[in-house]
């Protein structure tokens, strides 16, 4: 009886309100068809697509560029198999991993069955909620409000800059969406050097830091993250190191760019993938990294309640393990003269990669990356002593403080730089550096706060102000 109720009942009219969906998306579809079968734009559209698909030269391209369209569609302008002998095969580029802990094999069994549970959750949340609050720009929904924003930046581009946009395809099958700007035509020799930007967690190369090498005169190179824009796949590490082995890839083999032209330039947790292509391509010219953070686990645990902090620490190094000061490290070319310059902007303002507070500008996690690459460089210069008075320096609020602090130590910017190039002339300049091995605590003193004025810059605004064209230059150069 129940049977014949529900049959009678229920399943009769969902199946004539399913019905009659159907029919209304097959008639909204044949009406959308017919459409375009009767607009001339789209049938010429369709035509320059078809044509561009079967012969890809710049011409058709060019033509293609005048449409706005799914970016899915848009056919492949580089691939990572182009390169005539890849580096790497699908299963992805290399990463910097912590060195394994060593076990016994008994105890090592042991452990994996007792840990299973906790790499269970883990991936869990690394793969649902963890991902989506680490890269807020990959939620679909986001990417939808901020639509009509990214379609004018990209349209700002291409007609003001002539921006040139490109489908890249990684080694894991990701397609990565790029936008270069061509400077190289100018008379400015700015416009010879290529800067490649690293966005943000939510940055689009449209409305993103390419706006400030771009009004400094120099060639740009963006492109978005995986799972953002046209950009396909989800943004982990791993995704995120094969867009960007593919991104200097193309700068190199379909741009023209030697790798000594390229300025590698990160905002915020594109510091990942910039320090990864440093250290991967240490020939480039120089890395810049702005507001960005040593490791991403202090920052982790300050969202989450302390009851977590075990299972947050194996989340982030086994799934989100953004070591930007591990990689910063191995940033070194061998060539005499060639020391991997870097430049590291800190937001004295900033509320996001602080521990506890803007005012608080001692838990800035630039300061951490600071010293963590000057005490690798330079292990002499800053011991205990060295180290405190760069603290000391880095605490300053202002730069009338900073100043203040810089002039109590009587530094002599002369006297640091003939010691260093002296050093250098004289000795491999491989890092880490003994230079300051015999020196006075004054000297040693005097060289820290000389090096770390030279590494590190601060601006005094918060994490996500657009940094002015005017404090964007390369690093500074022994």
């Amino acid at each position: 009886m129940w049977l014949t109720f529900f049959q009678g009942v229920k399943l009769v009219p969902v199946s004539q309100y399913l019905g009659t969906v159907l029919v209304c998306l097959f008639g909204v579809a044949c009406l959308r068809g017919l459409g375009r079968w009767r607009n001339p734009e789209y049938l010429q559209f369709i035509t320059i697509l078809d044509e561009t698909r079967r012969n890809h030269n710049p011409s058709n391209k060019r033509k293609l560029a005048c449409y706005d369209f799914d970016f899915s569609y848009w056919p492949v302008d580089f691939s990572w198999k182009e390169v005539s002998n890849p580096k790497f095969s699908k299963a992805g580029v290399s990463l910097l991993k912590p060195e394994p802990k060593h076990r016994g094999s008994a105890d090592g069994m042991l452990n994996s069955v007792r840990t299973l549970p906790c790499h269970i959750v883990s991936y869990l949340i690394a793969h649902s909620f963890g991902r989506r609050m680490l890269y807020p720009g990959s939620v679909g929904l986001l990417q939808k409000a901020m639509r009509p924003m990214l379609q004018q930046g990209q349209a700002r581009l291409i007609e003001e800059f002539n921006g040139q946009r490109n489908k890249l395809l990684a080694c894991d099958g990701n397609e990565i969406d790029t936008m270069f700007v061509d400077r190289r035509g100018d008379a400015s020799e700015r416009g010879k050097t290529l800067v490649i930007c690293c966005e943000g967690n939510a940055g689009f190369y449209e409305v993103g830091c390419m706006n400030t090498p771009l009004e400094g005169g120099y060639s740009v190179l963006g492109w978005n993250h995986p799972g953002f824009g046209g950009s396909t796949g989800v943004p982990f590490p791993q995704n995120e190191a094969n867009a960007m082995d593919v991104v200097v890839q193309f700068a190199v083999h379909k741009l023209g760019f030697q790798l000594s032209d390229i300025v590698v330039y990160a905002w915020s947790i594109g510091g990942f993938t910039a320090s990864w292509a440093a250290m991967t391509y240490p020939e480039i010219r120089a890395l810049v990294l702005d507001a960005s953070f040593d490791d991403l686990l202090p920052l982790a645990l300050k969202v989450m309640p302390d009851s977590w902090r075990p299972l947050v620490k194996h989340t982030v190094r086994q799934y989100m393990n953004l070591n930007n000061a591990d990689q910063l490290l191995t940033y070194q070319i061998p060539e005499i003269n060639i020391l991997g310059p870097v430049l590291l902007i800190r937001r004295t303002k900033d509320e996001i990669i602080t521990t506890t507070g803007p005012e608080d500008i001692m838990s800035n996690r630039g300061n951490d990356l600071l010293l963590k690459l000057l005490q690798f460089r330079y292990p002499k210069v800053m011991t205990e002593e060295g180290v405190r008075a760069v603290r000391q320096w880095l605490g300053a609020t202002s730069s009338v403080e900073e100043a203040s602090v810089y002039s109590s130590y009587e530094v002599d910017d002369d006297w640091c730089v003939s010691v260093l190039q002296s050093y250098q002339t004289d000795r491999e300049t491989l890092f880490p550096w003994s230079v300051g091995e015999d020196m006075a605590l004054e000297g040693r003193r005097q060289l820290a706060l000389f090096l770390a004025r030279k590494y590190m810059r601060n601006f005094e605004t918060t994490h996500c102000t657009p940094l002015p064209h005017s404090e964007f230059y390369p690093p500074w150069r022994l």
